[in-house]
C-alpha cells in the first residue's frame, strides 16, 4: 500500500509537468501571432529557436550538479517560478532583438525546470519501486493540451496577446505554489556526501543520441505542426493550434497507459516499435491533403511518441543514484537542444525545400531510434 505522503508526491510532480507543459504551451500556440507580430520569417524563426536550445543546454549543465547538492524539490520550485514570470517576454517582444532576449531568458529557465522536474520525478518513481515515469509526463501533455485549448479560444476571441500570456502566467504561478509543500526532498545531500563529476559511458552517451533524435522530432510537432496547417494547408490560426492540441491531447492519453506496457515489454521493445509508429505519423501529415488528415497525422505522432523519451530519463536517472540528476542533465540537455533548437533545421531547410519535404528530417531520425533503442535501454523497466 502506498503511503498518502508518496501518494501527494507524486500528484504534486504531476502537477510540475503541467504546469511546464501550460507554460511552454502558451509560447507554442501563439508562435504564428509572434512572427506576425514581430515580422519574422519561418528562417529567422528557426534561428531563434537554436538560441533559445542554446540558452536552455548551458543552464541544464548548472542544473544536474545544483540540483545533485540541494535536491530537486528548491530547484524546480524556483526554476518554474521563473519560467512563469519569463513567459511574458516573447509577447511584448516587438523585433527580433527582443523576442531573442526574451526567448534566451525563457529558454534557460525551462531547461532547469526539465532536469529538477525529471530528477524528482525519478525520485518519487524510485520511492514507488515500479515504472511510474510516463505518468508523469503524460500531465505535461495535459498541459499543453489546456494550453491549447485556452489559447486557441483566445486567440478565436481577438484577446491582445500580452493579456493572453498574463493569464497564462497567473495560473502558473498559482499552480507552483500549490503543490510545493508535497514534494520529496529525499534527493538532498549532505556536504560529505557530494559527488564529483560522472564519468560518460557508452551507455549515456547512447541515452542522450536517443533523446535528441526523438525530442527533435517532438520539437517539430511542437513548433512547427501549427504552421503547417496555416502555411501549407491554408487553415485559420484558431484551427492552426488544433494540430498541436491533437498531438497534445494523443501525447497524455497514451503516456498514462505505457508505464504497464514497458512494464512487460522492457523499455527498449517499447521504444523500438513505438518510434516506427511516430515515423508513420510523420508520414500522414507530410502528404496530407487537406487539414483533417495532417491533424489526424500529428495525433498518431503524439501516439507514437508519448512513452519514448520518459524511457531515457528514468534509465538516466539510474544509471548511477549518486550522480543522478547530473547523467539526467546530460542525456536531457542532448535532448532538449533538439526538442527547441533543433526544429531550427527544419526553418533553415525552407529556404530550399517545402516544408513538408523538411519533415522528411525528423521521420529519418524516428526510424535511426527504432534501430538503436534495445541496445540503449535493453531490458530497463
Amino acid at each position: 500500500m502506498v503511503e498518502p505522503t508518496l501518494t501527494r508526491a507524486r500528484v504534486a510532480t504531476s502537477a510540475l509537468l503541467f504546469t511546464n507543459g501550460f507554460v511552454l504551451g502558451a509560447w507554442i500556440v501563439h508562435i504564428p501571432a509572434i512572427m506576425d507580430r514581430t515580422d519574422i520569417s519561418a528562417a529567422t524563426l528557426g534561428t531563434l529557436l537554436l538560441w533559445m536550445g542554446v540558452c536552455a543546454w548551458i543552464a541544464m549543465q548548472a542544473a544536474g550538479f545544483f540540483v545533485d547538492r540541494t535536491g530537486s524539490a528548491r530547484a524546480v520550485v524556483v526554476s518554474l517560478l521563473v519560467m512563469c514570470l519569463a513567459i511574458a517576454l516573447p509577447s511584448l517582444a516587438t523585433n527580433v532583438w527582443t523576442l531573442a532576449a526574451g526567448l534566451g531568458i525563457l529558454g534557460a529557465a525551462n531547461g532547469i525546470v526539465d532536469v529538477s522536474q525529471n530528477a524528482q520525478a525519478v525520485t518519487v518513481e524510485r520511492a514507488y519501486g515500479r515504472p511510474i515515469m510516463s505518468s508523469f509526463h503524460a500531465y505535461f501533455s495535459a498541459g499543453g493540451l489546456a494550453a491549447s485549448v485556452l489559447g486557441g479560444g483566445m486567440l478565436a476571441l481577438g484577446w491582445p496577446v500580452p493579456l493572453d500570456f498574463l493569464v497564462f502566467a497567473v495560473i502558473g504561478l498559482a499552480l507552483v505554489a500549490a503543490v510545493r509543500p508535497h514534494l520529496l526532498d529525499h534527493d538532498v545531500r549532505d556536504r560529505s556526501d557530494r559527488p564529483g563529476r560522472p564519468p560518460w559511458t557508452l551507455q549515456i552517451v547512447l541515452l542522450g543520441a536517443l533523446a535528441f533524435a526523438l525530442m527533435l522530432a517532438e520539437g517539430v510537432a511542437y513548433d512547427w505542426s501549427t504552421v503547417h496547417l496555416r502555411d501549407e494547408l491554408g487553415t485559420s490560426e484558431a484551427l492552426a493550434a488544433v494540430a498541436y492540441g491533437a498531438f497534445s491531447l494523443t501525447m497524455f492519453i497514451s503516456r498514462l497507459v505505457v508505464d504497464r506496457i514497458v512494464a512487460v515489454t522492457g523499455a527498449g521493445t517499447f521504444v523500438r516499435w513505438a518510434s516506427l509508429l511516430g515515423a508513420c505519423g510523420l508520414a500522414i501529415a507530410i502528404v496530407a491533403p487537406v487539414p483533417a488528415i495532417a491533424i489526424a497525422g500529428w495525433a498518431v505522432v503524439g501516439i507514437g511518441l508519448a512513452g519514448c523519451v520518459p524511457q531515457f530519463f528514468s534509465a538516466a536517472g539510474n544509471v548511477d543514484p549518486r550522480h543522478g540528476a547530473a547523467i539526467i542533465a546530460r542525456v536531457t540537455g542532448m535532448g532538449y537542444v533538439a526538442l527547441l533548437s533543433g526544429p531550427s533545421v527544419i526553418g533553415l531547410l525552407t529556404h530550399w525545400v517545402p516544408l513538408t519535404t523538411a519533415f522528411l528530417v525528423p521521420l529519418a531520425l524516428c526510424l535511426v531510434a527504432s534501430a538503436l533503442a534495445p541496445r540503449a535501454l535493453g531490458s530497463h523497466r
